[in-house]
């Protein structure tokens, strides 16, 4: 061998050291416990005397995060707020009066009232048990609260308790049986035609109680529970009227994981949730009436299209479809303040109907004010689940209320004239509205929003009854702002695309920027440049331009594979430029881009920021539109960036692992190699209340079912698959994977691994679990997607 060959090979292997793929990351890295990275601010909360801000922290590297403050007078100063001033701190919940002078709060069983003026507190009231939900009423004179099953209210002026209910559990007495057989009615008769005494006696007796019936008070009313459990009290401002929901779902038939690893050393079965289709769960409300001293039920029979079918019953015509009047989910009584009217919240049970109504409180009867219906389901900011209200309230006027609503196709705020119906939308335009509430002096409105754009956040300020809003935070990413109770100040939880949690203030006025609080990343974390992933769209097949996050490599460490990572959840929105919950996934993209992979994070069809059709698109199909956006995503990877189309993977968790397990089975010319974690196998076997808004229920609509499940798709696959499971999963339960590895083993499929995690529920919780399965992942690409 010549020299000069000798050194041409050693100059090679030169140059292919010098340009291998490596990385400062590993997975061994990444998956530590999260504490690697620092310290970063959560559960943010003002002080009453808007003083102080406190917020979860950990300086010392504690097993777990402390409370921690800093004053607004010297906000470079963070302290840990130690155990003496931490005891006698007064509860951050509680509820103002009307001029926010006093809070009125629960402690120990007794009913306490902080000035927050003078900062002292003064007890009220004990009771023998647990004080719930004490408020102010309309004049802050009364102050309303529950204990156990009643309403009370304690006077502050006269120091009197008063009892406004007579609620009991269990089951109403049942009065004896007063009535005599004929044989024993016969015997008695005789009896008194005989004994004079007897029957004279007999006579009196009865007289004695005629005489008292007429006489006497009536007995005190009693309504009782049966079976239900009460929830939502709440005492009307002008002391008229109680409303509560009777929660009922006792007859749902849930499901067992059994955890192999209790530590018992026995194997114990876990009761979890039922499976879709099996919705037992009845929500009433009912109305209290004090002065008549009864209660009634509110009545859904008259509400616009409460007998409607759906649209979907066209495609099984062979099937009987009765209309009948569907069941609903009341919220909780929404009262104006001077307690004279009251506004209610009702979904339809198929989540396709929504109805703002107006409670008549003397007869229990409702007047629609406004529907908002949707042949997929209704959803969206602010629009609540179920029988929770959402955005909901009124104005001061005591006659506009307000709401939110998907009418346009995003969700914007609205107001409404109770008294003559005329509604008018506060906000408009291709963005969304998250969390407004009303400011102190009740001339404005607080709200964040997305106009900026669908991955940002910004909180704004705007006229009550609409008008031009005013943006107050400029930091690009995602402003999560807590205004100071006095509301001079705000502070601001900030994130940006590469940049965890930190926490910002500046006063309350738009043209000031934001001064930094907290900076908690480590120092080892600082050592690695993360990449701001690059927000891009592309053209999907049906013309639809699908937003996504792109990670690329250095040029000279491109290697022509790419790996698509589908986020969970469904309705949830990854593409956006604020620090990921899917942190441990942002980390793991940087290290497949350091290894020349090029990475592409999707917010398919399903996701959320995008408004109502965005949502809905998956609607009957899970495994259609928001697939297909996968496809379209590698065909864009191939077309635009040169990607090798035999060296494409996918991979993601939850809903993530099902779209994964419909690649592989459905698109196995795109997908060469997959990773399925935590993954829905089978919708029929999956929670009712996410399932059934997408895929109605399987006895009814079985259609949707078939085509949505990948278990009937297995005989599909052909790349390579690894699936990865906690066992004691009470979510997506370790039976989905157990069912479709027994239909590959049927089928004769070899090119399939599983890996299974003991102490793993849903979501993994031990650093040694997320190593071991993102090790596999990266074994599984690197083996099947890079050139051997």
């Amino acid at each position: 061998m010549t020299k000069n060959l000798l050194f041409n090979i050693l100059f090679l292997l030169i140059g292919v050291l010098a340009t291998a793929q490596t990385s400062t990351l590993s997975v061994e890295k990444i998956m530590q416990d999260p504490k690697w990275m620092g310290t970063f601010p959560s559960d943010i909360k003002w002080g009453d005397q808007s003083a102080f801000i406190y917020f979860n922290y950990n300086l010392d590297n504690n097993p777990d995060d402390s409370l921690y403050r800093v004053a607004i007078t010297n906000p470079t100063k963070i302290e840990k707020v130690n155990w003496k001033i931490q005891k006698d701190l007064v509860p951050f919940g509680g509820k103002l009066n009307s001029t926010k002078s006093h809070k009125v709060f629960s402690k120990e069983n007794t009913l306490k009232l902080y000035d927050i003026n003078t900062q002292k507190t003064t007890d009220l009231l004990q009771m023998p048990g647990r004080i719930s939900n004490p408020v102010f009423l309309f004049d802050d004179k009364v102050i309303a609260f529950q204990f156990e099953n009643n309403a009370f209210t304690y006077n502050l002026e006269n120091g009197i308790l008063k009892k406004l209910t007579n609620i009991k559990p269990g089951e109403a007495p049942k009065e004896k049986n007063k009535e005599l057989s004929d044989k024993n009615e016969w015997l008695k008769t005789d009896n008194l035609s005989l004994l004079e005494i007897i029957n004279q006696r007999e006579e009196k007796k009865k007289n004695s109680e005629s005489y008292r019936t007429m006489t006497s008070d009536k007995s005190p009313f009693e309504f009782f529970l049966d079976k239900k459990s009460m929830i939502n009290m709440v005492v009307s401002p002008n002391q008229k009227y109680v409303t509560f929901n009777l929660y009922d779902s006792s007859n749902s038939d849930p499901t067992i994981v059994p955890d192999f690893i209790d530590a018992s050393g026995y194997t114990v079965d876990l009761n979890t949730r039922s499976k879709v289709g099996n919705n037992t769960t009845q929500i009433e409300l009912a109305v209290y009436n004090i002065e008549k001293d009864t209660v009634y039920f509110v009545n859904q029979n008259n509400l616009p299209g409460i007998k409607d079918l759906p649209d979907y019953v066209k495609d099984y015509p062979d099937k009987e479809w009765e209309e009948k009047t569907r069941e609903v989910y009341f919220s909780r009584a929404y009262f104006s303040d001077n307690g004279n009217h009251a506004i209610v919240n009702v979904r339809s049970k198929d989540n396709k109907d929504r109805w703002i109504t107006k409670l008549d409180l003397e007869t229990g009867n409702l007047e629609t004010l406004d529907r908002q219906r949707d042949e997929a389901w209704v959803a969206g900011p602010g629009i609540g689940w179920s029988m929770g209200g959402g955005t909901l309230g009124w104005l001061p006027d005591n006659k506009h209320i307000y709401y939110q609503s998907e009418a346009t196709g995003y969700s914007h705020l609205y107001i409404q004239n109770v008294n003559n119906g005329r509604k008018k939308a506060l906000t408009a335009g291709n963005f969304e509205v998250f969390n407004p509430y009303i400011s102190n002096d009740k001339k404005h409105w607080y709200l964040t929003t997305s106009e900026v754009h669908p991955g940002e956040r910004h909180f704004y300020k705007m006229p009550l009854m609409g008008g031009k809003m005013e943006k107050l935070t400029h930091l690009t990413g995602n402003n999560e702002v807590s205004l100071s109770p006095d509301e001079k100040f705000m502070v601001i939880r900030h994130s940006f695309s590469n940049r965890p949690w930190e926490l910002y203030y500046k006063p309350n006025i738009a043209n000031v920027k934001e001064t930094p609080i907290t900076s908690g990343q480590s120092e080892e974390f600082k050592k690695y440049n993360w990449r701001e992933p690059k927000l891009i769209h592309f053209t999907a097949s049906d013309g639809e331009q699908v937003p996504a996050r792109l990670y690329t490599p250095a040029p000279e460490t491109k290697n022509g594979a790419a790996v698509i990572f589908v986020h969970g959840a469904g309705y949830l929105q990854n593409v956006h430029k604020w620090w990921s919950s899917y942190f441990r996934e942002y980390m793991f993209h940087n290290l497949l881009a350091d290894l020349g992979y090029t990475v592409l994070d999707i917010d398919y069809r399903g996701s959320a920021g995008y408004g109502r059709d965005w949502r809905t698109a998956i609607y009957r199909h899970m495994g259609g539109k928001d697939l297909s956006d996968q496809v379209d995503g590698a065909g864009y990877l191939v077309k635009e960036l040169n990607i090798d189309t035999d060296k494409i993977g996918i991979y993601g968790g939850s809903y993530g692992g099902f779209i994964t397990l419909m690649g592989l089975f459905n698109e196995s010319e795109t997908f060469k190699s997959g990773a399925a974690l935590r993954s829905v196998t089978d919708w029929a076997h999956y929670n009712h209340g996410y399932t059934s808004n997408i895929l109605n229920e399987p006895s009814n609509d079985p259609i949707a079912y078939r085509r949505s499940s990948p278990i009937y798709f297995a005989e599909g696959l052909k790349g390579n698959l690894l699936i990865a499971h906690g066992m004691v999963d009470v979510n997506v339960h370790f039976q989905d994977v157990v069912r479709l590895a027994q239909r590959l083993i049927e089928l004769g499929k070899d090119n399939w691994e599983m890996a299974v995690y003991p102490a793993e529920d849903h979501g993994f919780v031990e650093p040694s679990s997320w190593t071991d399965e993102y090790k596999r992942i990266l074994k599984l690409f690197n083996s099947t997607l890079l050139d051997k």
